[in-house]
């Protein structure tokens, strides 16, 4: 480099022998600093003027600015011959350029230090790069040149740079085990800058690494007070999130403690908050995102995934865009065995702003529209036949349209989220185990095709429960087995909640009364804090029952169970073990029809064998119609989960109760 620039400190520009060259007065060295910050473009020179003498310029101020520029280019080029056309400091059209290579002005070096981003680079050379970047400044940028309006601007932007380096050579060293360097560095920094918040951040997590943690939290309490005596301001989520882990000692604080995966996630979310603005609609998609991935974790995540769901979604809706949307609501493509939704009315918002989208939906976004539709037949799983005069559901036409879109466009996941859908829409009538079989095997392909583990765990637990529907429990067991092996292997804890009990359905089938029961109070343990009260309310007291009737023993009640939704259908049979006839009939005329889901045989035969007890023609013959599709299943065996015994057992005497 024949000539180089400094401006991070006092203007100055060398030799290629390092010798400082005369620039001569405080305007030569505004006029070639005003050139750098322009950064090889043409500055005019009436711009020139007004940046030099502000709104009060001298009568020739482009005579004089043509002095400097004169002046500079003797001493930038002093070995230039006469009348040679300037290389450094060129006219071009109604101004001036300087034009120097790239990394001989020091401002130009220190950025794109701080830009690389070396794939893989260790800690310690990263921690080495930035801080040849930092020693490169010499003082406040741009010293001695006052305060113009562009000055102002180009220092404040150099010098926010620099405070963004010391916080990322804190961080380095942190990363690289340096932990008291990054200590003494940001002591002077938070001092001397003590509204950096990320400052006094990195500050507290490096004396929590050398073991203070108690200057630690100290760091931290100092730093609330600073900003809110001086800014007004409360500590962001990253500073009360690090004294939150502080306090409890957090395992990833310490890289010589943190699980691998915890560091990672911490990093990561560190830089997220960084990067991403507050606000931003990635953040929203982000959020909805990682509320999919927290259903499958377990039962306080499922919970709560339940509630971020829906707030994500109306937070989308607030924001008018039927797009973002449309992927706030289609990407919780969580597969769901259940019929029975845990919170229906959240499930009924969710259908209600799925269909609200659709009909706001520009043309052509297929991909959307097949997630949305699959979304709402999945959510309105469980809903009751219409009736009369009522609307028609919207889950089984949404389900015909969103596989049918799905096989068009070719896309798997799409395919499997619309067979979820087409699975919880297949309880129109009872009897069709065969049909979800078949929509369980299409899934256990696709899904091994394509690697989706979660679908595939859902292909498996669908399989149970067709073999199960059918009383082939050994058939069922080969696939518990698979679904639990996937469980283990990919961290999926609720699985176990339905192999649990569909082997407790086994014991109950194979074994004495007493043996299924007590299997199934064993089995009861999973849903506790499973986060599933679809699945778990009522679900135990009729698995019991399912055990009496089963081995043909009468009815247990102790008159504390509860029956949940199951109740309306085990009130006759309530009534009967209470030497009440006539209140068993007048249950049975008021007992609905089932809802189409995992458990309506079970409810058809309930009412079937109250109706024989009871004498009762026109129920018997109502159940008789309700389960006939059923002949060869096992009443409630669809579910997995518990049964009453075979359906094909209860017909002949419903036909003879029914004439």
């Amino acid at each position: 480099m024949p000539v180089s620039f400094g401006v991070l400190g006092p203007v100055i520009a060398q030799a290629a022998d390092g010798a400082p060259l005369a620039l001569r007065g405080p305007r030569h060295r505004a006029v070639l600093a005003r050139l750098v910050v322009a950064r090889r473009h043409v500055v005019p020179v009436d711009r020139l003027v007004a940046d030099l003498w502000g709104e009060e310029p001298p009568a020739d101020g482009a005579g004089a600015v043509r002095t400097f520029v004169a002046a500079l280019r003797r001493a930038l080029e002093p070995d230039r011959p006469p009348r040679a056309r300037p290389q450094l400091l060129v006219t071009e059209g109604p101004g001036y350029a300087l034009r120097p290579a790239p990394e001989a002005v020091d401002a130009w070096r220190f950025e794109a230090a701080l830009a690389a981003d070396p794939h893989g680079e260790a800690p310690p050379a990263t921690a080495a790069r930035l801080s040849a970047a930092l020693g490169l400044w010499r003082g406040p940028a741009l010293a001695e040149l006052g305060d113009a309006a562009w000055v102002r601007a180009e220092r404040g932007r150099l010098t926010e740079l620099r405070l963004h380096a010391v916080e990322r050579l804190a961080a380095a060293h942190l990363a690289a085990g340096a932990a008291e360097r990054a200590a003494a560095d940001l002591d002077a920094h938070v001092t001397a800058q003590p509204w950096r918040e990320e400052g006094w951040r990195l500050l507290a997590l490096s004396l929590y690494r050398v073991g203070r943690q108690g200057d630690a939290l100290a760091v931290v309490r100092r730093a609330r007070t600073t900003l809110r005596d001086d800014l007004g301001l409360d500590p962001g989520p990253r500073l009360r999130r690090l004294e939150e882990d502080v306090l409890r000692q957090a395992p990833h604080l310490d890289p010589d403690r943190a699980d691998p995966a915890d560091q990672v996630w911490e990093s990561a979310r560190a830089a997220y908050d960084t990067e991403v603005r507050a606000g931003s609609r990635a953040r929203l998609e982000s959020t909805a995102g990682l509320v999919r991935d927290l259903a499958v974790t377990g039962g306080g995540g499922l919970a709560q995934a339940r509630r971020h769901r829906l707030a994500a979604v109306q937070a989308a809706e607030r924001l008018g865009d039927p797009e973002l949307t449309a992927r706030v609501i289609g990407v919780h493509d969580v597969p769901a065995v259940w019929t029975r939704s845990d919170d229906e009315q959240q499930a009924a918002a969710t259908v209600a702003a799925a269909r609200r989208t659709l009909d706001r939906l520009p043309p052509g976004r297929d991909a959307a529209r097949c997630r949305l539709l699959a979304t709402v037949a999945v959510e309105s799983r469980g809903v009751p036949a219409a009736g009369p005069g009522a609307d028609t559901p919207p889950g089984p036409p949404a389900a015909r349209d969103a596989v049918r879109l799905a096989r068009r466009l070719g896309d798997p996941a799409l395919l499997a989220f619309a067979l979820n859908g087409a699975f919880m829409q297949e309880f129109r009538s009872t009897g069709r185990s065969a049909a979800r079989a078949g929509i369980g095997a299409e899934l256990l392909e696709l899904a091994r095709r394509h690697g989706m583990v979660r679908f595939e765990v859902l292909a498996h637990l669908v399989l149970l429960q067709s073999r199960c529907a059918v009383g082939d429990l050994a058939g069922a067991g080969a696939h518990a087995a698979a679904a639990d092996g996937l469980a283990a292997r990919w961290d999926l804890p609720l699985v176990g909640v339905f192999t649990t009990w569909y082997r407790a359905l086994r014991t109950a089938s194979g074994g004495t009364t007493e043996e299924g029961r007590a299997a199934y109070r064993a089995a009861a343990r999973s849903l506790v804090g499973a986060g599933m009260p679809g699945v778990a309310e009522g679900l135990l007291p009729l698995a019991l029952l399912g055990v009496d009737l089963l081995h043909h023993r009468p009815p247990r009640f102790s008159g504390d169970e509860e029956w949940g939704p199951y109740r309306p259908w085990v009130a006759p049979l309530l009534r009967l073990a209470a030497d009440d006839r006539d209140g068993a009939v007048r249950a049975l005329a008021a007992v609905p029809d089932p809802p189409g889901d995992l458990l309506t045989e079970a409810r058809w035969a309930l009412l079937g064998r109250a109706a024989i007890a009871a004498g009762d023609r026109v129920a018997a013959a109502r159940a008789l119609r309700g389960l006939r599709p059923a002949e060869g299943e096992w009443a409630g065996a669809a579910s997995g989960m518990l049964t009453l015994g075979p359906v094909s057992e209860l017909l002949p005497r419903l036909v003879a109760a029914a004439r």
